[in-house]
């Protein structure tokens, strides 16, 4: 039986305000992802016969390392592994401060009241307003960004301030842009680093500002790190936990899926200010009971095993170098990002003599439609789309070959940029 056979049941009428109340469900808008999905269903159907490239997955194209999954094998065997984690086992807080010093220069951390493990990424950026947020408070996001933390922000009754990410800053922040008002109500500031979806790098001296910023208006920092350890040619790693000052003012979050090639595994780490980091265990204790131990155990291998990512970085900026050679051949104005596996380009206006574009999903959904190439549109601050290399590609000759075929599908038409 369906969801709307019960849209005339009091059920109905008993839903929650945050999530439409009683008009729950009936929302006709067709929103960015549902869309592309229908998109590439009808493309498929239409060119049955034509490879369509999917560049707009977030998501690695590999198992994780070898090692990490008979870790996890043998730690699953293991009867003593059985039972709830509740707030983590030791071996992992360990391997994770260890992991922030080694890769990112980060000292100090305490991993007894300092780090928590966390069932992925996501789960804490819902929790984390709850730690902070009452009704009227405010959360400063970042758009386009992910907007986890600030949906659940407005669960609780709160308000979200939004600070465009645009091409004219580097895509950071301008918190001086921040009318004092809004500052002076912020509970939650919310970054991420390498960014999503523009792949842009912060800087020491972002992140200094941002602690002075943090300091004046007593602001919360919260730091969403998950791309933090793929940088290239040649970019140290930058935690904002390497910063005088930042553990005063935040926690950063770390994940384990985009770098070590484990999305499904569900498994990151809380890291920082540690009054902090006792306010979210307990939050967390309400939530959820834990990761199973062995995956936790699996990721202490991988965190104590860094070259893991190293070797992702390597095939990610290769990847990276090849698609904005042919890009930029065709005429866009793409430039390598210095970390993440996002590549953001600016859509074209149009086609010459042909179709105009008049956003950036128009652009997406052309792509799709007669290219069979998807990508992920973004409209929030200037009309971009968002390429990934993520793409699936066993080995450089077939790398090679996709990429080719993109420069093949895109240089028939001429873009009006």
């Amino acid at each position: 039986m369906s969801a709307e056979h019960y849209q005339s049941t009091y059920i109905q009428e008993q839903f929650a305000a945050r999530i439409g109340g009683s008009n729950y469900g009936k929302d006709t808008n067709i929103y960015k992802f549902e869309k592309i999905k229908r998109a590439k269903a009808a493309a498929k159907k239409a060119h049955p016969d034509v490879e369509l490239i999917d560049m707009g997955v977030g998501e690695p194209d590999e198992m994780a390392d070898a090692g990490i999954v008979a870790k996890l094998a043998e730690e699953a065997a293991k009867p003593e592994n059985r039972g709830y984690a509740d707030n983590g086992i030791a071996e992992f807080k360990h391997a994770a401060a260890k992991y922030l010093k080694e890769v990112f220069s980060v000292d100090g951390i305490d991993a007894e009241t300092e780090i928590l493990h966390t069932i992925g990424a996501k789960p804490a950026l819902a929790m984390l307003p709850t730690v902070f947020i009452n009704p009227g408070d405010v959360a400063i996001m970042t758009v386009p960004g992910y907007p986890v933390l600030g949906t659940h922000t407005k669960y609780l009754g709160g308000e979200v301030y939004n600070v465009q990410l645009t091409k004219e800053n580097n895509f950071l922040p301008d918190l001086n842009a921040i009318p004092e008002e809004i500052a002076k109500r912020a509970k939650l500031l919310y970054l991420n680093y390498p960014n999503n979806p523009t792949g842009a790098a912060a800087t020491t001296e972002f992140f200094e500002q941002v602690v002075a910023w943090a300091k004046k208006f007593n602001v919360v920092v919260v730091h969403d790190a998950p791309y933090a350890a793929l940088t290239y040619d040649g970019i140290r790693p930058l935690s904002f936990l390497s910063v005088p000052g930042a553990k005063d003012v935040g926690v950063e979050l770390h994940s384990l899926s985009k770098s070590y090639n484990m999305t499904g595994w569900r498994i990151g780490f809380i890291a920082g200010n540690p009054l902090i980091v006792k306010a979210f265990g307990d939050v967390k204790d309400n939530n959820d009971s834990g990761q199973f131990i062995a995956i936790q155990k699996a990721a202490a291998y991988g965190l104590e095993n860094p070259q893991i990512t190293e070797a992702i970085s390597e095939k990610y900026s290769r990847r990276h170098n090849r698609l904005v050679a042919v890009l930029n051949e065709i005429g866009f104005r793409a430039e390598k990002p210095k970390g993440s596996f996002f590549l953001y380009v600016e859509a074209p206006k149009g086609i010459v003599g042909g179709q105009r574009f008049e956003s950036a999903e128009d652009f997406s959904q052309y792509l799709i439609r007669e290219k069979l190439i998807s990508t992920v549109p973004w409209d929030d601050a200037g009309k971009f789309i968002r390429f990934s290399v993520t793409f699936i590609a066993q080995g450089e000759a077939e790398e090679a070959r996709v990429i080719d075929e993109i420069k093949r599908r895109l240089t028939d038409v001429q873009f009006e940029f």
